[in-house]
C-alpha cells in the first residue's frame, strides 16, 4: 500500500502535466503542504515527559515523501509557518546550550526540503540572538513583510518570496501577528517594530502583482482566525479580517492560535479565499491544491485551489529522517536527563485550580527567593503538568516551566495588587450562588467529560504568593477579592507599594492582568519595573533547584475560594470534569 494511502490522504486523480509545447493546452497541478507551530516537537519522543507522544517533524517526513513519490518532487512545495523555535527541551538546547554547533531547525528544513518559512511570536521570544542566527544558517527565505528595521523603515525580513514550479508562479506573503510589544520585553526584539498585518497586506499584494505577476497568491500568516479579539491595542489574530478585507489572496495559511481550522470566504471583490489552521505540534498537516490551466499562447485560463487537513498523528516515523538526526536526539536526551535535584513527593498542577497547590507553592516560593520580592504572582502553565516523586531533572524544567519568559520585579501599589487578582480570577472562575453550578469557566455552558474545554488558557489564571486572601464565588469581578495580610502577618495596605514577582509575559501586558485588571496604561509598564534577569526564568528556577538539592512539596494554605458551602461542592464537579480518567484533556 502506498504511504500516501496510509495516511488517510485523499487527492483525486488529476493527471499532471508536465510544461507542453505553447501551441497545446495544459493543465498544472501542485501541492502545497505546510506546518506551524511545531514548538520543537521534532521527534516521535517528548523530552519533557521522557516518554513516546504523537506528531512531530519525523512523520511530516514520511507525509512529504509520500506526496512527492505520488506526484512528483517538482510539484510538492513544503512551507513553515513560524513557532518552531521554541517549546521543546530540543529547540532549547541548541537555543541556548549548545550554540556552537549548527542549529537544529536549518538543519531540519535543508533536510526535509522546505522552501520557504515565516516567523512566529515564540521564535521571537528566544531573542535576537537566537532568531538571527536561525535566519542566518537557513538556506530557504525566512518571511516577515510586518517586521520592521526602526532603522531603515523597511522590512526587517524578507516580505514575499516567489515559487516557479512547471511556469506556476506562485508568491509567499509572509505576515507575524503583531501584538509582540503586549507580550514581550524589548530587549529581546530591539530595533523592531510590528506593523498592522491588513496595513502590511494592502501595501504588499500591488507590489507583488507588479513586480512579479503570480499565478497563485499565498498568505502565510502566523496569527489565528478570530479578529473580534484584542490584545491591548492589537488585532492578534487578523488572519481571517485579512482574506475578507483585503483582494488578492487565493489562500490564506494561518497559525499561532492553534486552532484547526478550515474555512472558505469572500473577499472584497468575490474572489473565494480558502482560510486552513493544521493547529500546533505537527500533528496534522495543512494540504492545498493548486491547480492551474493554461491556453495554448500560455496564459492562465483556469485556477481551482482547495485544501485539506491531513491528521498525521500516529503515521509511521521516516527512518532516514530519525536516522539522519541520532546524533542531535542523543545530545538533547542526555541533556534533559541530568539529575538536579530530589522531590520527596510528587507534584501537580491538577490542584492548582481548586486552591492552593504543591506545584505553585514551590513556584512561587522559587520567584520569591530568586527575585526577593515582596509578592509573587504566577500561573500552571501547563494545563496538566506532573513533576514526579524522585529525581527533578532538566526535563522537569521545562514541566515546571514551559516558556522562556524572564523575571521581573514590577512596583504595584496594594490596590493594583487586588485589581490585577479581580482579573485573573474572572479569567478563571465563574460568579455562582448556586451548588449545582460551575464554578472553573468552560468555554461551553453545559460542558461534559468530552467536552471541557476551558474559556481562557490556563497559563492566565494567577494566583499570588506573600499574601493572604479569600476569593469569593459568589461575588461579581471587583468584588471577589478580600487581601487579609501579608503571609508574615503584617497588615495589606491598599496604598501602598510592593514589590512583585511576575514573568516578562505578564510584565509587558500580557493576558491583560495589568492593563485591563490594573488599570495600568501599556505605556507605563516599562517604569514600573524594577529589575530584570538576563536570562529565562527556567534557568534560575533550575540554579535554585540545584542549590537547594531537595523539594519538600508543600502547599502554603494562604488563599481560599468561600464560602465553603457553594465552592467545595462545585470544585468536586468540576475536577470531576477536568481530569477523571475518560475526561479530554485536549486544552490551550
Amino acid at each position: 500500500m502506498k504511504l500516501i494511502a496510509r495516511i488517510g490522504i485523499f487527492i483525486s486523480a488529476i493527471s499532471i502535466l508536465m510544461p507542453a509545447a505553447a501551441n497545446e493546452h495544459r493543465t498544472v497541478n501542485i501541492k502545497l503542504a505546510y506546518t506551524t507551530d511545531v514548538h520543537g516537537n521534532f521527534f516521535p519522543f517528548n523530552f519533557i515527559t521522557l516518554s513516546p507522544w504523537s506528531g512531530s517533524m519525523a512523520r511530516v517526513a514520511t507525509a512529504v515523501d509520500s506526496l512527492r513519490h505520488s506526484f512528483g518532487k517538482e510539484n510538492v512545495i513544503l512551507l513553515d509557518n513560524g513557532d518552531i523555535l521554541q517549546g521543546q527541551p530540543t529547540v532549547y538546547y541548541y537555543n541556548y546550550i549548545d550554540t556552537v554547533s549548527p542549529h537544529i531547525v536549518p538543519e531540519i528544513y535543508s533536510f526535509m526540503g522546505y522552501d520557504a518559512a515565516t516567523i512566529g511570536n515564540h521564535d521571537v521570544e528566544t531573542g535576537h540572538s537566537v532568531y538571527d542566527r536561525w535566519i542566518a544558517q537557513s538556506s530557504i527565505p525566512v518571511l516577515g513583510a510586518n517586521v520592521i528595521d526602526t532603522a531603515t523603515g523597511q522590512p526587517y525580513l524578507k516580505p514575499y518570496t516567489i515559487i516557479e514550479r512547471n511556469g506556476v508562479k506562485i508568491a509567499i506573503l509572509g505576515l507575524l501577528t503583531p501584538a509582540i510589544p503586549a507580550w514581550l520585553p524589548e530587549t529581546i526584539w530591539s530595533g523592531l517594530e510590528f506593523e498592522d498585518m491588513e496595513t502590511a497586506a494592502r501595501h504588499w499584494i500591488p507590489i507583488i502583482k507588479e513586480r512579479d505577476n503570480p499565478h497563485v497568491i499565498v498568505g502565510m500568516f502566523h496569527s489565528g482566525h478570530d479578529a473580534s479579539r484584542m490584545t491591548g491595542i492589537y488585532k492578534e489574530n487578523a488572519s481571517k479580517a485579512v482574506a475578507q478585507n483585503v483582494d488578492g489572496f487565493d489562500i490564506i495559511l494561518m497559525g499561532h492560535d492553534h486552532q484547526r481550522y478550515h474555512d472558505v470566504v469572500t473577499s472584497p471583490d468575490g474572489h473565494k479565499v480558502t482560510v486552513i489552521n493544521p493547529a500546533n505540534n505537527a500533528n496534522a498537516l495543512g494540504l492545498a491544491d493548486l491547480c492551474i490551466t493554461f491556453d495554448e499562447h500560455g496564459n492562465m485560463t483556469g485556477k481551482d485551489v482547495s485544501a485539506t487537513l491531513v491528521d498525521i498523528s500516529n503515521i509511521e516515523p521516516s527512518e532516514e529522517y530519525l536516522e539522519t538526526f541520532s546524533t542531535q536526539s542523543e545530545k538533547i536526551l542526555e541533556f534533559v536527563s541530568r539529575p538536579i535535584g530530589y522531590a520527596t513527593d510528587t507534584l501537580s498542577t491538577r490542584d492548582a485550580f481548586f486552591g492552593p497547590s504543591s506545584f505553585m507553592t514551590l513556584l512561587h516560593k522559587l520567584q520569591l527567593q530568586i527575585s526577593g520580592a515582596d509578592i509573587s504572582f504566577a500561573a500552571p502553565l501547563s494545563f496538566d503538568a506532573v513533576i514526579a516523586k524522585g529525581d527533578v531533572k532538566v526535563s522537569d524544567m521545562f514541566t515546571l516551566y514551559k516558556y522562556e519568559n524572564m523575571l521581573y520585579v514590577m512596583e504595584l501599589t496594594g490596590q493594583e495588587i487586588k485589581d490585577y487578582l479581580e482579573e485573573s480570577y474572572s479569567l478563571w472562575t465563574r460568579q455562582i450562588t448556586d451548588t449545582n453550578k460551575h464554578l472553573i469557566d468552560f468555554a461551553a455552558e453545559n460542558p461534559d467529560k468530552k467536552n471541557n474545554r476551558l474559556r481562557n488558557p490556563s497559563y492566565n489564571f494567577d494566583s499570588a504568593a506573600g499574601i493572604r486572601y479569600t476569593v469569593d464565588v459568589t461575588k461579581p469581578k471587583g468584588e471577589k477579592i478580600n487581601i487579609i495580610s501579608m503571609e508574615s502577618g503584617e497588615p495589606f495596605d491598599l496604598h501602598k507599594t510592593y514589590r512583585v514577582a511576575v514573568n516578562s509575559y505578564r510584565g509587558n501586558g500580557g493576558g491583560d492582568h495589568l492593563t485591563k485588571g490594573a488599570g495600568i496604561n501599556a505605556d507605563e509598564l516599562k517604569k514600573r519595573i524594577v529589575s530584570a534577569t538576563d536570562k529565562d526564568l527556567r534557568y534560575y528556577l533550575l540554579k535554585e533547584i540545584e542549590r537547594n538539592g531537595t523539594i519538600r512539596p508543600e502547599v502554603a494554605d494562604n488563599w481560599k475560594f468561600i464560602p465553603a458551602t457553594i465552592a467545595n461542592q462545585a470544585i468536586t464537579k468540576d475536577r470531576e470534569l477536568l481530569f477523571s480518567p475518560d475526561s479530554s484533556k485536549e486544552q490551550k
